[in-house]
């Protein structure tokens, strides 16, 4: 595929990590009312609604096939945010950001392993650089290095189902419409969400639905950060492949810390600004072509 037919997917891939970059903020506002596991059930049903009216058609599918719809739904919407975010109450943020951000890592590997996408030197050689990159913008002038195992692990996990969630996601949507794939995995990231929700047993808090902050916040997070974002990465998947769109998650920390800086006024250190650059090194060079492929293209 030629380089300017490409580029709608480097587009889309950008914009979602911007979003999902940016999602945190409201998150961090909307968690001084709810649970995680409650905005996480709450942004999954907005994006079913708001993708239903969209595309009101049923989406035929085989047992097999809502099997993997279901495993879609449970790793990389329930699994993925739950083990994430639980991750946070047992280990530093830090650790978190910078486990998570393997993700990319872990998917070249499944890809390569399951016949997806060849495992290329430059994915390895990116994910050194913008892993380097990464590191520097999480710890933002601050080098703290405390282990705990449980949290690690969780966010871990975390990363581990994006990856299989990413490797099952560019199978099982070849030849659907990407709209009817991804109400169908919020679908069952509903379902599997709901049980996670009930076994909390806290109360579903009605009064911040009532403020403007409330429904603006839910209605970022799930409409843009799910429906919108959830669609735009099942279309970059198509056009760019699942490793190199995963790529774009090594930028997801500096927005992050830009995002606050802006609307928090964090601040952000000289050496985040560093790994910033060398994130966007990583990032291009694990978009370099293989000598076949330039052969090729030659």
């Amino acid at each position: 595929m030629k380089k300017q037919e490409r580029l709608p997917g480097y587009c889309f891939a950008a914009f979602t990590v911007i979003v999902w970059g940016s999602t945190f903020i409201s998150s961090k506002v909307l968690l001084e009312f709810y649970t995680p596991a409650q905005i996480m059930l709450t942004r999954f049903v907005l994006a079913y609604c708001a993708l239903w009216l969209l595309r009101p058609r049923r989406l035929a599918l085989t047992l097999r096939q809502e099997g993997v719809f279901f495993l879609l739904g449970l790793l990389g919407c329930t699994a993925y945010f739950y083990t994430e975010n639980t991750a946070l109450s047992y280990t530093l943020a830090s650790n978190v950001s910078i486990i998570v951000a393997a993700a990319p890592i872990f998917t070249a590997i499944l890809a390569h392993f399951t016949g997806e996408e060849r495992f290329r030197a430059s994915t390895l050689l990116g994910f050194l650089v913008a892993f380097s990159g990464v590191i520097l913008v999480v710890c933002n002038g601050t080098f703290v290095l405390k282990l705990n195992p449980r949290g690690d692990l969780l966010a871990l996990a975390a990363a581990v189902c994006w990856a299989v969630y990413s490797v099952l996601l560019r199978r099982a949507s070849r030849g659907l419409d990407s709209i009817l794939v991804t109400r169908r995995t919020m679908f069952w990231g509903i379902v599997t969400a709901v049980p996670l929700v009930a076994a909390e047993g806290v109360p579903y808090p009605t009064a911040p639905l009532l403020t403007a902050s409330g429904i603006a916040n839910f209605l970022f997070l799930g409409l843009v950060g799910s429906a919108l974002c959830f669609v735009l990465w099942n279309k970059a998947f198509r056009l760019l492949g699942v490793v190199t769109t995963n790529t774009f998650i090594y930028l997801m920390p500096f927005i992050t810390i830009v995002a606050a800086r802006i609307f928090l006024d964090e601040p952000i250190s000289p050496l985040a600004l560093v790994g910033a650059v060398l994130i966007t090194a990583g990032v291009i060079l694990s978009q370099r072509p293989s000598p076949a492929a330039r052969r090729q293209t030659a």
